[in-house]
């Protein structure tokens, strides 16, 4: 009994890690939000070669009092206006959560940075939808014929979907 609970233990894990929110440090280490040194060091190159999505918490790690994070609309983004924010970070350890799809734009507000390239873009996917949804059955046309059972790839992807966890659980309380 121990070992089907542990391997159902695994399997809720397993599945909650599909759909879990992460943190994400912003240039993927610590220290990443100053001018860059070049093109190829902007964070927006860093930025097109992640994943963002919805629930995801971007941190920013950077000296406090001498930077700051603004959140800005595209237009302040492109302008590199620091006058009216949308959000204003100056605490050093910025968290921003990403809580809906889309662009979300963030500019330096220390005086001439932004226009030396310190500004970050980042794209958020649309998340995955949990459940299969089935679309109507189609309307009857006008020649008749016979009657042909409806096809769906959503019971191919439950049959598939049921043939893993069963293969996880098995496996599971093979190990254990």
């Amino acid at each position: 009994m121990a070992g089907s609970s542990r391997a159902l233990f695994l399997l809720t894990l397993l599945l909650f890690s599909f759909s879990e929110a992460t943190e994400i440090l912003v240039g993927g280490k610590p220290n990443a939000w100053k001018l860059p040194s070049s093109q190829s060091q902007s964070l927006n190159q860093w930025a097109e070669t992640s994943r963002f999505r919805v629930g995801d918490t971007l941190v920013w790690s950077y000296e406090e009092g001498k930077d700051s994070v603004l959140k800005v609309g595209k237009e302040d983004y492109e302008a590199c206006n620091t006058q009216n924010p949308e959000q204003r970070f100056e605490d050093g350890n910025t968290k921003v959560e990403l809580h809906k799809p889309g662009p979300f734009y963030f500019i330096s507000g220390a005086k001439g940075h932004c226009q030396q390239g310190q500004k970050l873009v980042v794209v958020v996917v649309t998340p995955r939808r949990r459940f299969v949804s089935f679309s109507p059955a189609p309307s009857p046309t006008e020649i008749e014929g016979p009657a042909v059972a409806p096809s769906s790839g959503a019971a191919s992807f439950n049959v598939g979907f049921l043939a893993a966890v069963v293969g996880i659980l098995g496996l599971g309380v093979g190990f254990l």
